[in-house]
């Protein structure tokens, strides 16, 4: 409807085209103002009139036309009434597609997701799941929009913070322990080294001493290093398995080590690399930014030096028209860095193609949870908590359920996750298990309650559990003026924001609008579903409002699918 009203101004409008009609087009505030609206300010320059009277002009050529009930001229704006059966038909017909909501504009391209990326023997803390949430989030966007994504897990599994580990191990650490306790036991290493460090200096020479051995190949030195990484490796997948994702890439600082040596030859080529008290940095002074470390004293690589040969690597291999670095807010200098030192090597592309993804910080607003060592919480057990918590309410409320467990796991984890997305990213989050976990408020397990009320009202209507048998939408035998009532309208023109979300939370890189949609959704079902009786004896009635379930059903399952969570059929 909205792209038949386009063309109507555009060709009434010939000096203003389509896109632009598109942009100026509103949804008025009240129903009763009209179902769009298009303001003429805009036209007065051209047309030397005044808006009001460019609008009746407008309004009196169009006329009559037989999607459109009236249009009402108020001050400079047109609104369209429309027929409300052609209104919903449209609505419907386009929201039942199976490919509602998703584009082809990604075709061809490729989209690199850096995000994640926990520090190797260190735990995987409340702090990484921000990043790892917000990214997984913004892979199923682009991909829904058909872009081919690559997800990158760029660990943090190389650098001084070794050569630390290893002289722990080989002064207080023995093998059956770390074999035995895992990532635990790294991190009490890493902990008696800086105390140890702290009466005995020398020993970071010792450390840095080993990280040079690393870099230089030493084969006792990467096999120590490498038997870390695959421990602190199986602990994060055992986190992501519970958050329900993967990645494509497991390809952390390491990989790009052998590359580092070409980028310091760039940028000596290009005359950008000076000395600075024995290291080697970029002046970005002219920039207002401090200088970017390319090489310590010692000789060895920063994570910058990395950072740099990721990026020429990822380009040169997937040839992203976008690269995305999801981290925390404490990351932006670093990146403004690394970025400009891409841009001033002569890649004009990174101006627009390199994007940092900033968050806020993660608090706990005083929530007991298990943090093992009095000042970590870690990701799983935040996880495991919220799964503990949905158990403990369908034992009390629904202790039948089938599957008890799968459901306690999909709803708990998802009532984290949408907690962390519903709020812009970048403004911090809180753990409070009152709100977080609520079936009634905008949370997670509100949108999968509505998903799964959906499910209910359908195996009744069709008499069985197979969502199989009731999910296809007929259209051929729907009397679209069942649906003509204000709650069944208003539920419909949520639903049809739907691509516009998509592209909107794509080019925001916000995953909270989808999760802001979808609980527009879920209460707009709910008003409907309250207000319009569906099993009754009345077919006509009876399949249009089961087709307009259907559609909810299918929207809701989309969107929290966007946002990395899944549903369930009961609850």
């Amino acid at each position: 409807m909205k792209n038949k009203i386009i063309t109507l101004l555009n060709e009434k409008i010939p000096f203003l085209s389509q896109e632009d009609i598109s942009s100026m087009i509103e949804i008025p505030p009240k129903p009763e103002m009209g179902d769009f609206a298009f303001p003429c300010f805009r036209l007065a320059k051209e047309l030397h009139k005044a808006p009001p009277m460019i609008a009746a002009d407008i309004a009196n050529e169009i006329g009559e036309l037989d999607f459109i009930d009236h249009i009402d001229v108020k001050g400079a704006y047109l609104n369209f009434y429309l027929r409300k059966d052609a209104f919903v038909k449209s609505m419907v017909e386009a929201s039942a597609a199976e490919n509602f909501g998703s584009s082809e504009e990604g075709t061809g391209k490729t989209i690199c997701i850096d995000y994640s990326s926990p520090n190797v023997a260190k735990n995987f803390h409340v702090g990484h799941l921000r990043t790892t949430i917000i990214g997984n989030s913004l892979y199923k966007i682009y991909s829904k929009l058909g872009y081919k994504v690559e997800r990158i897990n760029h660990l943090g599994d190389w650098g001084t913070q070794f050569g630390k580990l290893i002289v722990a191990y080989k002064n207080w650490g023995d093998e059956a322990t770390v074999k035995e306790k895992g990532v635990e036991e790294l991190m009490r290493l890493y902990v008696a080294f800086h105390k140890a460090a702290d009466e005995n200096p020398e020993l970071n020479d010792e450390a840095r001493a080993w990280f040079v051995k690393m870099e230089q190949g030493d084969e006792e030195a990467l096999a120590i290093w490498k038997w870390f990484v695959d421990i602190s490796l199986t602990e994060y997948k055992r986190t992501y398995q519970l958050l329900g994702l993967d990645f494509d890439h497991f390809t952390g600082e390491s990989f790009y080590r052998n590359m580092t040596g070409d980028i310091v030859q760039k940028l000596t080529d290009a005359n950008l690399l000076t000395e600075s008290e024995g290291a080697k940095i970029v002046d970005l002074e002219a920039y207002n930014m401090a200088p970017c470390l390319i090489l310590k004293n010692d000789g060895s690589s920063i994570y910058a030096t990395r950072d740099l040969a990721a990026i020429f690597y990822r380009k040169n291999t997937y040839n992203f028209v976008k690269a995305l670095y999801v981290t925390g807010q404490e990351q932006k200098l670093h990146f403004a860095q690394v970025f400009k030192v891409v841009e001033l090597l002569g890649n004009e592309w990174a101006k627009d193609q390199l994007v940092h993804i900033p968050y806020g910080l993660v608090s706990l607003d005083g929530a007991k949870l298990s943090t093992r060592d009095g000042n970590v919480i870690y990701a799983e057990d935040i996880l495991l908590e919220a799964i503990s918590k949905i158990k403990e309410t369908i034992n009390e409320k629904n202790p039948d359920l089938e599957d008890k467990d799968e459901v306690a796991r999909i709803v708990g984890v998802g009532a984290v996750i949408f907690n962390d997305l519903y709020n812009q990213r970048i403004k911090d989050v809180s753990f409070r298990w009152e709100k977080l976990l609520n079936f009634d408020g905008e949370t997670g397990p509100y949108v999968q309650y509505t998903y799964a009320r959906c499910s209910s009202i359908l195996r009744k209507a069709y008499e069985s559990s197979d969502s199989s048998a009731f999910s296809a939408i007929d259209l051929a035998n729907i009397d679209y003026s069942v649906l003509t009532d204000e709650a069944s309208v208003d539920l419909l023109k949520e639903i049809i924001r739907f691509p516009e979300v998509v592209k909107d939370a794509s080019e925001k890189y916000e995953p909270s609008i989808v999760a802001r949609f979808a609980v527009d959704v879920a209460q707009a079902f709910n008003k409907f579903y309250t207000v319009n009786r569906i099993n009754i004896d009345d077919e006509a009635v009876k399949n249009a409002r089961l087709a307009l379930v259907k559609i909810t059903r299918k929207t809701l399952r989309d969107a929290l699918d966007l946002l990395g969570i899944g549903v369930v059929e009961q609850m």
